[in-house]
Parts: C-alpha cells; sequence; structure tokens
C-alpha cells in the first residue's frame, strides 16, 4: 500500500466544514422535504455526517456508479452500477457527492436526473471541488473544498477499497 503523503485536512476541519454546508442547506430548504442522494460508495460518510446536521423533514437514498475502476484517474467512463430511485418528481433533491474531479460523473448524474424527473429543485453538493481538473461546466450549488490535483485518500475517498476509514483526508 502507497503511505500518505500529508495530511490536507484533519476531521475537525471537514466536521465544521459539514456544519457549514448543513447550515446553508437548512437556509434554501426550511421546513420543506428534502430527497438526499447519496452517490455511493465514496460520498456515504461525507453525507451520513451532513444529513445529521438537517433539520428538514429528509429520506435517503443510494445510487452507485464508478469511474476509477482501481486506478488514481478517472476512467472517463461512467460506470452506472445502479440508478434504481423512487419517484422524484415534484420533489426537493440534493445530490450528496465526495468530489468532482473531471466532472463526467457529475454531469452523467444531473443529466439522469433532468431526463429521468421532473423535480421541485435538484442541488448538487460535494464535499471537495478540484476545479482545476474539470473537462466539463458542472453547476455545483454547495462544495466543502476546493484542493488541486492531488490523488486524494481517506473520509471516504479510496484506492483500490482502500483508506475510506481515515478520519481525515489525505495524499498519496
Amino acid at each position: 500500500m502507497k503511505k500518505i503523503k500529508n495530511i490536507l485536512f484533519t476531521g475537525e476541519q471537514i466536521q465544521a466544514k459539514i456544519k457549514e454546508l448543513a447550515q446553508q442547506i437548512n437556509e434554501i430548504y426550511k421546513d420543506e422535504e428534502l430527497y438526499v442522494v447519496c452517490i455511493l460508495k465514496g460520498a456515504v460518510i461525507f453525507a451520513s455526517d451532513l444529513i445529521r446536521h438537517l433539520n428538514m423533514p429528509l429520506k435517503l437514498e443510494f445510487i452507485r456508479i464508478s469511474s476509477y475502476k482501481g486506478s488514481t484517474q478517472s476512467s472517463g467512463k461512467i460506470d452506472a452500477i445502479d440508478l434504481s430511485l423512487p419517484n422524484l418528481n415534484g420533489k426537493n433533491v440534493l445530490i450528496v457527492e465526495d468530489i468532482v474531479d473531471t466532472g463526467y460523473s457529475a454531469q452523467f448524474i444531473l443529466d439522469y436526473f433532468n431526463k429521468n424527473f421532473k423535480t421541485k429543485s435538484t442541488r448538487f453538493c460535494v464535499l471537495l471541488n478540484k476545479k482545476i481538473k474539470h473537462k466539463v461546466q458542472v453547476d455545483i450549488d454547495l462544495y466543502g473544498f476546493e484542493v488541486g490535483d492531488n490523488f486524494i485518500v481517506g473520509y471516504g475517498f479510496d484506492l483500490d477499497e482502500h483508506y475510506r476509514n481515515l478520519p481525515y483526508i489525505a495524499e498519496l
């Protein structure tokens, strides 16, 4: 296994940022019902911590896609593993993703929602935004941290399914 090069964000920094994001989401939706759609597997820890700070009635859903396939670079090809969702027509939807890197996955997800649902609102929330790597224009409504061109592990981010359990975000 590769060694951790340095810690980018501590667990405390991550939790503080999540509370900030949750405050923004609470202001947007107030008491309206919200469907939180977590993108597996990477965003599960982020989504779990985030929803604990949300005050509105919510329902949690999951979809699973993949584009890395054991590599440190996005393949650019999106593998839709499971896109099973309830009827989200007329609903407020918050898509929760771990990172926007090239933007291909985010674009795929947003296109999927636009083609299949007429939501009341759809917003995209991501913990890490790698603006420097975007290859397509993606509308990100909320994000925690902007990062450079590092390979990230920890706090849900993995390399070949390892490192997800680290309580911080680091680069290899």
